[in-house]
């Protein structure tokens, strides 16, 4: 990153538990049911929460002696294994599509940015939480540097993993993009995010469900809709349909 775009980005820094659905669940009336369902959940969740009402934060001593990996432990691949064993140097996270300045950002440049440190808890849909301290710059400052375009509605996370052959991606809209807690983690426990956990980049979307929170994170992409981007649905397991889009808590 150049020192003008250093300048430029450090300036702009200035429930209910989510079901697997079924196949017939996808389709018809079934599929209107359960699409006005998840609607209903994310108005109400709002309503009640508030739409940058803050997840709970712990104490340091409330950590968990271990935060398990779930889904992907690694990324299969001869790039990722040689940047794990070199610490990263050349990994590069995008901030691209409806925005004015694209940005790519190395974890040195991520790590100048201002820096959020929380300890929340970890809710995964299969049923376990863990407690865990977090630390990143905030998801808000990034997308403010970039300058989003005035029709970006959401924000795709990419990233180098692959389930059954498919590249992991989630999404969220405006409204948790821009919420304080989100933030772009590099550190676990005040350590490099192992790999297990998904080093050396994931999101952390505190007020939703672990499968929202993309680990081995590349991309972060704004846009209009997801009608072009895999299934349509907005993440991996919702294009699958195992789970809702809107997964808050």
């Amino acid at each position: 990153m150049t020192d003008i775009k250093r300048r430029s980005l450090l300036a702009g820094m200035a429930a209910l538990p989510v079901a697997a659905c079924s196949e017939i669940a996808n389709t018809g009336p079934a599929g209107d049911l359960f699409d006005a369902v998840e609607d209903w959940h994310r108005a109400a969740h709002r309503t009640l929460a508030g739409r940058q009402a803050l997840a709970r934060e712990y104490a340091p001593e409330d950590r968990s002696p271990d935060i398990r990996g779930n889904g992907s432990l690694t990324v299969d691949s001869d790039y990722y294994r040689s940047q794990f064993a070199q610490g990263f140097s050349d990994w590069r996270l995008e901030v691209r599509g409806l925005v004015e300045n694209p940005l790519t950002l190395s974890l040195d440049d991520l790590r100048e940015l201002p820096q959020r440190t929380q300890v929340t808890r970890h809710d995964c849909v299969e049923g376990w939480s863990a407690i865990a301290e977090w630390t990143g710059p905030q998801l808000s400052g990034l997308l403010d540097a970039a300058r989003l375009r005035e029709e970006a509605r959401f924000i795709v996370f990419r990233c180098a993993d692959t389930l059954n052959g498919r590249a992991y991606y989630e999404s969220v809209d405006m409204v948790d993009a821009y919420h304080p807690q989100t933030i772009v983690a590099h550190q676990l426990n005040g350590e490099p995010i192992p790999e297990k956990n998904g080093a050396p980049l994931r999101m952390r979307i505190e007020r939703q469900l672990g499968y929202k929170h993309a680990k081995y994170l590349t991309a972060i992409e704004a846009v209009a809709s997801f009608d072009d981007i895999h299934g349509g649905k907005g993440g991996y397991w919702e294009d699958v349909g195992d789970y809702q889009w809107y997964a808050g808590i």
